[in-house]
């Protein structure tokens, strides 16, 4: 185990925190009236390497975009691996080496962290946790439970991109067009659309349970009720028609590199303009208003002219995809 911390975890993720050599990492406190953001997500994606990704960047991503969408610029993340007996050291440094590229990529340092081992049979493969931390400024306050009756909801692209992917690749179904998770870090999109001074409300990225989901957590937690445009989001046409061949509403498939923004009306014309100037969010779209509503209820106009209620996704359409 020794041996393994030092070849593999130290050398790829190297840095003057994890160099410190303890139990933990002693941390620099934030600018003056800075606060900590943390948030913590486990992985146990299957399979492990998927088109676009794999559990490593995947690890890295989803706890950054958290830190992200609460205002935060992410900082620091601590990992924790649970290898199965027997797992290949190839596969795992190929692992490594994807967290170590993304969490360098996104500005981030891998400052502390934890190695199990468990019986063959008990593990399928690796699980990662990671937690992260970040510095959120004065004055900033972004919260589900933000959303007023007249703002708009912006999403960043398409939907159901890394869902499909993992689908695709567990069921070795072949499409004329690759399907590829979007997993990504968003911070630096977020960091723009903040920098703009938009009236922005709530940040939130759909991961488990799609958009769908994700809007009736916040429509519950702001009281409100909203409404969609089933023809202003975008869907890949692969992802759609993947979706329909097996029975699935794009609504409902996880995302790992989108966001959804909520903001002042006024704000929404000029912070379309600067999502849509960002690489991750150049297919940004105006999707659906709030509205008063005491039952809370997400409906959406669809695209022939009917009018459907989104509800809460009962169960999981996919497991392990995140």
């Amino acid at each position: 185990m020794a041996q393994l911390i030092e070849e593999l975890f130290a050398a790829a993720f190297d840095n003057e925190y994890l160099a410190q050599g303890n139990d933990g990492a002693v941390l620099a406190m934030p600018s003056a009236g800075g606060r900590l953001v943390m948030a913590t997500d486990a992985h146990v994606v299957s399979p492990l390497f998927f088109p676009g990704g794999d559990i490593g960047c995947l690890s890295v991503h989803g706890t950054v975009n958290d830190v992200a969408v609460m205002g935060a610029r992410p900082l620091w993340l601590a990992a924790s691996f649970v290898l199965e007996e027997g797992f290949p050291l190839s596969d795992l440094k190929r692992i490594v080496e994807s967290m170590a590229n993304a969490a360098k990529s996104a500005g981030v340092s891998v400052v502390t962290g934890d190695t199990k081992v468990v019986e063959r049979g008990k593990g399928d493969g690796v699980f990662i946790t990671t937690t992260g931390v970040g510095v959120l400024p004065k004055g900033l306050d972004l919260s589900g439970n933000k959303a007023t009756p007249g703002d708009v909801i912006l999403l960043s692209g398409t939907i159901g991109d890394h869902g499909m992917a993992i689908m695709s690749k567990r069921e070795n179904l072949a499409f004329d067009a690759p399907i590829e998770s979007d997993t990504a870090a968003l911070h630096g999109l977020v960091a723009d659309m903040l920098a703009s001074g938009s009236g922005i409300r709530v940040l939130r990225d759909p991961t488990r349970g799609g958009l769908a989901t994700t809007l009736n957590e916040i429509a519950k937690q702001s009281g409100v009720g909203m409404q969609l445009d089933e023809s202003s989001i975008p869907v890949r046409p692969v992802v759609d028609a993947a979706c329909e061949f097996l029975g699935l509403d794009p609504l409902y498939i996880a995302n790992e590199g989108k966001l959804v923004a909520i903001c002042a009306p006024e704000d929404a014309g000029g912070l379309l303009a600067v999502m849509r100037a960002h690489p991750l969010g150049r297919e940004s779209a105006i999707i659906g208003t709030v509205h008063a509503d005491p039952h809370h209820f997400v409906q959406m106009k669809t695209r022939f002219g009917g009018r459907r209620n989104v509800d809460w996704l009962s169960g999981e359409q996919l497991p392990r995809i995140c």
